[in-house]
């Protein structure tokens, strides 16, 4: 099915202002902001790298839209699953082809950092590494930042034993986030654009947490 760029454009902007209905109502770090940067983020390497941007597009607008499910049932639904079934049900509704529905949910189902299905298509991949790339840098540890004041957690804890600190707890730190997950994420990039973007990210967040280490020791 060739899908005519009139009515796609269309579309997307229906399944857009669904999708930002959605998502707005959710709590920060998974909410629309962070849906509109991974849409950029895909934007910008799938144009680089060569991939279908229709794919891309829709998959990225609703990467996240089962995320409400997931925590209103307390983790027992997994978001990128339910996610997958809430696209395909909306692209059928505008007529869009088995084979069409099959890539976005694709996308959708493999796009999390823990899950056993991996990215296979091009537009998969720079899915994965756009949303990892909304997790480092200076957004991620302005992410990280948000979560921890949530839990209650402390300011900082270079000086604790990572492997005995628990999530979810004071020392649910953003310097524990970086050194458990954050600091991993550069070496997972599929894509040559994510790989060079996540360097840059990385080295930031390392310098930055240098920089707190020196603060904290009052070190002026």
């Amino acid at each position: 099915m060739q899908i005519e760029d009139e009515y796609f454009e269309g579309v997307f902007r229906k399944i857009r202002a669904s999708a930002m209905d959605i998502l707005s109502r959710h709590s920060a770090g998974h909410d629309w902001e962070h849906t509109q940067r991974v849409y950029r983020i895909c934007i910008h390497i799938g144009k680089i790298e060569g991939a279908d941007m229709k794919v891309l597009r829709i998959a990225a607008i609703l990467h996240d839209i089962g995320r409400l499910a997931e925590d209103e049932s307390k983790g027992k639904i997994r978001h990128e699953e339910e996610g997958a079934k809430i696209a395909e049900d909306i692209l059928k509704r505008y007529g869009f082809d088995n084979d069409f529905i099959e890539r976005v949910s694709h996308c959708i189902k493999s796009h999390r950092f823990r899950n056993s299905i991996k990215p296979k298509t091009l537009e998969a991949k720079v899915l994965f590494d756009s949303d990892k790339l909304d997790s480092i840098g200076a957004i991620g540890i302005g992410r990280a930042f948000m979560f921890a004041g949530k839990v209650g957690a402390r300011l900082h804890n270079s000086d604790v034993d990572i492997e005995k600190t628990k999530p979810y707890t004071k020392e649910d730190t953003v310097y524990r986030e970086f050194m458990v997950k954050l600091r991993k994420i550069k070496d997972m990039m599929m894509t040559d654009e994510g790989k060079r973007i996540a360097k840059e990210r990385h080295d930031f967040m390392a310098g930055f947490f240098s920089r707190l280490d020196k603060e904290i020791a009052g070190d002026l």
